[in-house]
């Protein structure tokens, strides 16, 4: 049997200065730079004389800059200070210990004062051309769990989940998967609570941000006559599954037979779709069932209805309605892409502001990619990191000016030089 010895020969050091991990970074940092993020946050973040309170643009934008190359603990940030990276980024690299001192210093109106500098900055990242402009826009509402483990997290507590964890509320773009608006809760928090409060606050900042008609899709947890009242103060339309109550289930056997119209199914199953009313609103109903050998174990029609305002064929808002599911295309790219998945710290507002720029990272992959790279639709995060952001680089000096060598034959190299130019040409902001 041969055995190669050539990579035992090879000597392997730390030693290059001029080395860059993940040299795709300079596309993020790029439009951080054009929207004026550090700027805004240094103007809008006040600790005031709070241990940690000295320039907060710097250190949200060093654990921003960590999150969207996949970063979900504080210590990984040290990436963005080992060797030449940090020539790279709009901003200096701050130390892992000076973040974590930092968010701890952190109270509820601190996180608000977070929340401000996250609709600013997707009103600027829209304006630059991420935005829907003057087309009809979905908001999908949901919540998650943020499940953590040890009993020294503040606010954490078991749910209905029966899991140990937080229970942030999440309202995200339904055509991008940008997160819109966050709101951490405690575990014990049940599903709507706080939901139209959130949903108010998601409206207003959107509108200010400059976008078409409306609509709010959420799942039955969040159900209730004061959200629809809600929708319908604001102007907007709504799309909200309803819970199988008695009232519920005595308007949808006041269908028709004949008022069921067939949509396609998976094999083996058929599929229906009606209309009623259910407390003066339009109800419509998906039913299914299998047929054939499984029907002998599961024969009975199982009935999926939501209530809408909105105008249009009833198969069309069913088919509609049950894209409310891309919600959790975001909230897995939020968990295993950017740190949704960890609370680094024992007080509950550390950890709320955590959640906070954890949105901030995921918006900026997604604009990154919208206005650079030209990538329309939703994002999966995983995808544009391995294509454009972990590349490893050099840094060189020539002439007195910067280069930044990249791998030869990179296979997504004319798009990466493309979006460094679009990215550069943008105004830079205030």
């Amino acid at each position: 049997m041969r055995s190669s010895h050539g990579l035992d020969r090879c000597e392997i050091t730390f030693d290059d200065d001029r080395a860059v991990a993940n040299a795709g970074v300079v596309l993020s940092t790029t439009l951080a730079e054009r929207l004026g993020l550090e700027r805004l946050i240094d103007n809008t973040v006040d600790l005031g004389d709070r241990i940690g309170a000295a320039r907060p643009g710097r250190k949200v934008m060093t654990l921003v800059q960590s999150m969207v190359l996949g970063g979900d603990c504080i210590d990984d940030a040290d990436v963005l200070r080992s060797g030449a990276t940090e020539a790279v980024l709009a901003h200096r690299a701050m130390a892992p210990s000076t973040l974590g001192t930092f968010l701890r210093s952190f109270t509820f109106g601190h996180v608000r004062q977070l929340d401000k500098v996250t609709a600013v900055a997707l009103a600027r990242a829209w304006a630059s051309g991420a935005g829907p402009g003057d087309a009809p826009m979905t908001i999908d509402v949901d919540s998650t769990v943020c499940e953590v483990h040890g009993y020294a997290k503040g606010g954490a507590s078991y749910g209905h989940t029966r899991r140990l964890g937080y229970h942030p509320l999440l309202a995200t773009r339904a055509d991008t998967g940008e997160v819109l608006h966050v709101r951490q809760r405690t575990g014990k928090a049940n599903t709507a609570r706080g939901v139209v409060r959130f949903v108010s606050e998601t409206v207003a900042r959107v509108r200010r941000a400059g976008v078409g008609p409306l609509t709010v899709r959420a799942d039955s947890g969040f159900h209730s006559d004061a959200l629809i009242a809600k929708c319908q103060g604001l102007g907007v339309a709504f799309s909200i599954t309803v819970r199988q109550t008695s009232l519920v289930k005595e308007a949808i056997a006041a269908i028709p037979d004949e008022a069921w119209t067939t949509i396609d199914y998976t094999a083996g199953g058929e599929a229906h779709v009606g209309e009623g009313t259910y407390k003066g609103h339009r109800l419509v109903v998906r039913r299914t069932r299998l047929v054939g050998p499984q029907a002998e174990l599961w024969p009975d029609w199982r009935y999926h209805a939501f209530v809408s305002d909105r105008v249009g064929e009833a198969l069309d808002l069913d088919a509609d309605h049950r894209r409310h599911a891309v919600i959790e295309l975001a909230i897995r790219d939020l968990k295993e892409g950017s740190g949704l998945n960890h609370a680094p710290s024992g007080r509950f507002f550390a950890n709320a502001a955590w959640v906070v720029l954890v949105t901030l990272a995921h918006n900026l992959l997604r604009w990154t990619a919208a206005i650079g790279l030209r990538i329309a639709g939703p994002v999966v995060a995983k995808t544009i990191r391995r294509r454009y952001l972990a590349l490893p680089g050099r840094l060189t000096r020539s002439g007195r000016r910067l280069r930044l060598d990249l791998p030869r034959r990179w296979p997504w190299r004319e798009a990466f030089l493309a979006a460094v130019d679009r990215l550069r040409a943008l105004p830079l902001l205030a």
